[in-house]
């Protein structure tokens, strides 16, 4: 016994109108009666299809400006009868209604409005009311109905009608599909409500209510150790960004791959100028700006060209020619950019399992992590906090610093936002020369960052602390190794300390009053 339902009647109503005419051709050759609305209708009948206007089933005209047309029994009881049931088919027929074995509904483009920055009541007419509810009753109604939300179901659905009709796992599938469809488009509608209509964010511009909803997108081999299962969704809410990337050559994308370069995405987005991060295990090990991509390139991998072995790199511009000549020796894992000339996409085909994406946009206005039990949610972290000025910035040790100095201070402050703390990061020229991360306690950073510099870097340098110098024994290890010049947000009980040990040093000290913590 099969479980295919034929299809004899179908319920076509929708806003996205590509493919319409294919498929409602399709249905009409294997012998389908067409009902359909409004603008849908008349496309139908435009290509010389016969086709019911809904109002002639629900002997009710459409009303209130188009909100109201499907929204009659005639219809949903059509669509929500359980031809399973013998007392459900008897209804029917005692009713004088006639089920739908197939249901198209697309919904309006409320998330398109939205961005497109419409007035609030023009996104209210964006609501769809009678959509959603059609495409639910279908949806829980698999067993008796299929129901097609995409034109990009519609070559299948074309398909199983001509082979006889959806099965019950088809249905299943498609219903699954629907629910989605729904559910997301409610988190659309529901977030803009609690965010523009009617505020419940308490001050603080975060809402009272977080609705998130992704489309996975690739099954990646494992996470981020080979026992980890793993997938990359993409976020149903917005464009762009790296879970968006065009992937042009190289192996597939690993877990590790993807927190790597989104690491890499981060930091290299935090100067105006061209800029190249390098990036291993989430924190740079070169960081650098130019006149060109290529310059940035160069002297990001030189802060560190041990560490580059097997990075990812990331660059705010389009990767040049002269700048895929400085990459393609090294070895490299993943390229990210927001494009590439031709010839640098030649250059860097030599190396066929090196990953190369390109990404449009930036990051998103807010952050989430998941906890144990929860979500936390934050304002991404952007170099816009007051302190983040120079001119704001207070000089409360030694002699203010000169316009190259004060530069690489400007550089150093902005790339230690990328490192994760405890993060000292010293620089010269624009470029990091020594990076200390991740330490449980600043000493230890500033030791680890004049270790990586080496003496000779260390020596006349500027560095950068993304929090205050709780004791004076961290800045005093950056005055022995020889930099000249210290920025940090100050703000300890000890600072007092901290600053006498700078003024005992003859060095430069600036306080930002701003703190840029990454863990």
């Amino acid at each position: 016994m099969t479980d295919q339902i034929p299809v004899r009647r179908a319920l076509v109503s929708v806003y996205d109108k590509t493919g319409l005419e294919e498929l409602a051709r399709a249905l009409v050759d294997a012998g389908v009666e067409l009902v359909s609305t409004g603008s849908t209708a008349a496309r139908i009948a435009d290509a010389g299809l016969p086709v019911t206007p809904v109002e002639h089933v629900t002997e009710f005209p459409e009303c209130l400006d188009g909100r109201v047309k499907t929204l009659h029994p005639r219809i949903h009881a059509g669509i929500l009868a359980d031809l399973r049931l013998p007392a459900h088919v008897a209804q029917l027929e005692e009713l004088g209604v006639e089920p739908f074995q197939l249901v198209v509904v697309n919904l309006y483009p409320f998330a398109q409005t939205v961005a497109s920055g419409a007035g609030a009541d023009d996104v209210i007419e964006q609501i769809d009311i009678g959509g959603p509810s059609m495409v639910r009753a279908a949806a829980k109604n698999h067993a008796s109905v299929a129901v097609l939300t995409s034109p990009e179901q519609y070559d299948d659905a074309i398909a199983a009608v001509r082979a006889g009709g959806f099965t019950l796992a088809q249905r299943r599938s498609l219903a699954a599909s629907a629910f989605r469809h729904t559910a997301t488009y409610d988190v659309h509608v529901a977030s803009w409500m609690g965010n523009v209509v009617a505020p419940d964010d308490e001050g603080t511009g975060l809402p009272g209510w977080v609705g998130v909803t992704g489309t996975r997108t690739a099954s990646l081999r494992y996470g981020e150790n080979p026992h980890q299962s793993a997938a990359l969704y993409v976020s149903d809410h917005g464009d762009g960004g790296l879970a968006r990337a065009r992937q042009i050559q190289g192996k597939e994308m690993s877990y590790n791959n993807y927190v790597d370069a989104d690491a890499a995405w981060r930091a290299a987005h935090d100067f105006d100028e061209p800029a190249v991060a390098v990036i291993k295990h989430a924190n740079p090990c070169g960081i650098a700006v130019g006149a060109t991509i290529a310059e940035a390139h160069a002297k990001a991998h030189a802060t560190d060209p041990l560490s580059a072995f097997g990075g990812v790199i990331a660059a705010n511009g389009v990767i040049t020619a002269d700048a895929a000549r400085s990459i393609e020796p090294i070895f490299t894992e993943v390229v990210v950019a927001p494009g590439y000339e031709p010839e640098a996409l030649e250059i860097l085909s030599a190396k066929k399992n090196l990953r190369v994406l390109e990404v449009a946009g930036g990051r998103g206005a807010a952050e989430l992590r998941p906890i144990s039990g929860g979500l936390l949610v934050q304002h991404a972290d952007r170099l816009t906090a007051a302190g983040d000025d120079p001119a704001a910035w207070q000089l409360v040790a030694g002699d203010p610093a000169d316009e190259a100095t004060l530069r690489d201070l400007v550089f150093a402050w902005h790339a230690c936002r990328s490192v994760k703390s405890n993060a000292i990061l010293l620089a010269r020229d624009g470029a990091a020369v020594g990076i200390g991360m991740g330490q449980v306690n600043r000493v230890d950073s500033c030791a680890l960052a004049v270790q990586r510099a080496g003496q000779e870097r260390a020596r006349g340098a500027v560095a950068a602390s993304d929090a205050f110098f709780p004791f004076p024994d961290g800045l005093e290890t950056l005055i022995a190794a020889g930099v000249k010049a210290v920025v940090s947000p100050g703000g300890s009980v000890r600072d007092p300390e901290v600053i006498a040990a700078a003024q005992a040093g003859g060095i430069t000290l600036y306080h930002t009053g701003a703190r840029h913590f990454f863990h």
